[in-house]
């Protein structure tokens, strides 16, 4: 069909794709994106908000998942809503694992695409929260693809999403934010199911102003290639995978005051804090994350200032570094204490651009100095399988037995020669008993 609009353009690109477009690069990069966001997952439900919110998927509620550039996070809003509907799927043929990995990228690359009709949208968010944004729109695409929705469907549920997007950036850093994520997933896959009974919304929810351009100032829509050249978005760009469960600014940070730790202390010793006499941090200016002095895990995912008085303590950082106990650490709230934020005018809150410099000076009068333009992990200088792999069971074990760990593991790694993707859920629900157990002593 001719595509007259961009919104048919996306229409006809999510109802036409099919496996032969997919490449080999893109289903390399997207395994390694389910596998990471399987294990963030796994771990996420063992914190408190997913707790208090159990009732929703999910894989956000540590700010351990996947960051792509224009700035968000693809895969969680995209893949806990193709997991729910392997599981219930009504069709006569099962989704294999090569329907999960095209529906998978589809729903990755309508965000990406609708991430770059805004200028606005490269820079570090102001008012909305990315996923919030350009999630529904991911989690209806993928969604649309795994229920085999015509083309007028796959429309309407892309519309239907619309309604379900945006959210604030002032509930970022909060217990508030994972709830974004997991809401994204699951609107996605209600639009979906609402346009197949027939639901109606607007035609070009992607042509107007008022339509999907009320979230960007600079919002300028362009349609998508046809199918027979169509290329992946992720073909070209890499995501970033995370070290530690914090916002992706802080990995740079972290980078940076590792680095001038060791010139001061060596690979093993002791900071010695009372011989610090000023940190200076330049830092992009962005201000939800510029916070001197966190009260909370969130907050302290969200601040340049913690991450980088932990790597200077620590010589890294990591899930328990966000623990009551090492916030109040009194070492750290002195050193943090000594902190001068400087935003240069050359460093941009941008995920492509951005840098940090960490530069100490000691009460001798002697300094240290360390600038980090790449960290490992970001899609410049991409994990290593092995680091990934051993990320992926450092969380998934927190959960899932062993059986459990290795099974998706296996899985993910050959999927796209699996015949029925719902394999990986009776994977998920291999409990470790050990922990149940656990559980079950300390709620007694």
């Amino acid at each position: 069909m001719f595509a007259k609009t961009v919104t048919e353009s996306f229409a006809n690109v999510i109802h036409g794709l099919s496996s032969a477009h997919l490449t080999e690069a893109v289903i390399v990069r997207s395994k390694r994106m389910i596998l990471d966001t399987l294990g963030v997952g796994l771990l996420g439900t063992t914190t408190e908000v997913f707790q208090k919110a159990l009732q929703y998927s999910k894989v956000h509620s540590m700010d351990f998942d996947d960051t792509w550039h224009p700035a968000t996070h693809p895969s969680g809003a995209v893949l806990p809503s193709l997991i729910a509907l392997s599981e219930s799927y009504l069709g006569n043929q099962r989704p294999s694992g090569l329907d999960l990995l095209l529906a998978f990228n589809i729903g990755i690359e309508v965000q990406g695409r609708l991430m770059r009709f805004s200028k606005e949208a490269r820079d570090i968010p102001k008012r909305f929260h990315p996923p919030t944004v350009v999630g529904p729109m991911g989690s209806a695409a993928a969604s649309s693809k795994f229920l085999r929705l015509n083309q007028s469907q796959c429309r309407e549920a892309l519309a239907i999403a619309a309604s379900y997007s945006g959210a604030p950036m002032a509930n970022v850093a909060t217990q508030t934010k994972p709830l974004h994520i997991g809401n994204a997933g699951r609107h996605g896959l209600e639009a979906s199911c609402l346009a197949y009974l027939g639901l109606e919304a607007s035609k070009q929810i992607f042509d107007l102003e008022t339509g999907f351009g009320a979230f960007y100032n600079d919002y300028d829509p362009q349609s998508l290639p046809s199918l027979d050249s169509f290329t992946w978005l992720l073909e070209d760009q890499d995501v970033a995978f995370k070290r530690f469960p914090a916002h992706l600014g802080m990995h740079w940070v972290a980078d940076a005051a590792s680095a001038v730790r060791r010139h001061i202390v060596g690979s093993n010793g002791l900071l010695p804090v009372d011989s610090v006499k000023r940190i200076e941090l330049k830092i992009p200016d962005a201000k939800y994350v510029n916070k001197p002095f966190p009260t909370s895990e969130h907050e302290a995912r969200h601040s340049f200032q913690f991450n980088a008085c932990t790597a200077l303590l620590d010589g890294t950082v990591s899930v328990q570094s966000f623990t009551e106990s090492n916030i109040y650490r009194p070492n750290l709230r002195e050193l943090l204490s000594k902190i001068q934020v400087v935003h240069p005018s050359d460093n941009k809150p941008n995920f492509e651009k951005l840098y940090c410099e960490v530069n100490i000076t000691m009460q001798n009068g002697d300094t240290f100095s360390e600038r980090c333009d790449t960290f490992y992990g970001h899609w410049r200088k991409p994990l290593s399988k092995e680091d990934l792999v051993n990320k992926f069971r450092s969380n998934a074990s927190t959960v899932l037995s062993k059986d459990g760990v290795e099974g998706i593991l296996e899985t993910v790694d050959r999927l796209e020669d699996v015949a029925d993707c719902s394999v990986l859920s009776s994977f998920l629900k291999l409990k470790n008993d050990a922990l149940e157990e656990r559980k079950k002593t300390i709620l007694q």
